[in-house]
């Protein structure tokens, strides 16, 4: 087991935040920053999801919008954000598997997987092997999208770096993949329901201890959410993202759903009842 490193907070020791430094929390976060008016309530700790994760995990951080794996392989550990995740009714548009061959010619292929994911990595899994049928081996990369389909011939990218990698598809320097498949729509199209890529989960040691502060927190996360968006135009305007335009940025944020409603519920039960069926949980 990981060791765990207390957290002091209170009204010295303000609320430790994960915050996943991708495109497509930027709303949310931003709108933390334009809602909450007392300085200092929160310390924020950026990284790519998996590295939020294992912050989370270690006991670095209190709460944090994480891969909604993470919560799946552990519920007694951590305490629901309700109301709240990273979700997409058909495409998210930052979630590529790039290959040069077909995507049910993979059997038997090595996919190289980017180190910065843990719920695509099982989404990816599922996919091929439940709904297509199609065994594969895996290789954990830290390389860019182009490196890696030199090496394996097929890769999974994700955030901003999948979405710029997409842009630059067959373009000089780009990645020289013949097919892209967007993992959203792959899930829709086999399930009809939304996919969760991100739960806000917090501590349940962290939320015992600080009960007061985690209700602030989560009046100050539906706040921001709210703010986001309705601002979602102004907040593309600040090109958040270089390479993309804001028509662009726009439309990505407009696939998104950052509640936790219902149909989302069901889906994550769906990836929840598939993953422990590939014992990825």
């Amino acid at each position: 087991m990981a060791p765990i490193y207390p957290i002091k907070t209170g009204p010295i020791y303000p609320l430790k935040i994960g915050r996943i430094s991708y495109l497509n929390l930027y709303p949310i976060f931003r709108g933390l920053e334009k809602t909450v008016e007392e300085e200092g309530r929160y310390r924020f700790f950026d990284g790519h999801p998996a590295l939020v994760n294992s912050k989370l995990r270690r006991g670095y951080v209190d709460a944090s919008p994480s891969s909604s794996i993470v919560y799946l392989k552990a519920p007694a550990d951590y305490s629901l954000i309700e109301g709240h995740s990273i979700s997409s009714d058909g495409p998210i548009r930052s979630i590529y598997l790039f290959s040069r061959l077909p995507i049910v010619e993979l059997r038997g292929k090595t996919i190289g997987i980017t180190n910065q994911t843990e719920t695509s990595a099982a989404l990816l899994k599922i996919v091929l092997k439940k709904f297509l049928g199609v065994d594969f081996k895996t290789r954990v990369t830290r390389f860019p999208v182009a490196q890696s389909l030199q090496r394996y011939g097929a890769c999974l990218s994700i955030g901003d770096d999948a979405m710029l990698a997409r842009k630059q598809r067959g373009k000089k320097g780009g990645p020289d993949a013949c097919f892209m498949y967007d993992l959203g729509l792959l899930w829709k199209e086999n399930t009809g329901l939304p996919f969760v890529y991100a739960l806000w989960i917090a501590r349940k040691n962290s939320v015992s201890r600080n009960k007061k502060a985690f209700a602030a927190f989560r009046r100050d996360l539906e706040r921001a959410k709210l703010y986001a968006v309705s601002h979602l135009e102004e907040a593309a305007r600040e090109k958040p993202l270089n390479g993309l335009d804001p028509s662009e940025v726009l439309q990505y944020w407009r696939g998104i759903s950052y509640g936790l409603d219902l149909m989302e519920k069901k889906g994550l039960a769906l990836f929840r009842k598939y993953a422990k069926e590939l014992d990825l949980l």
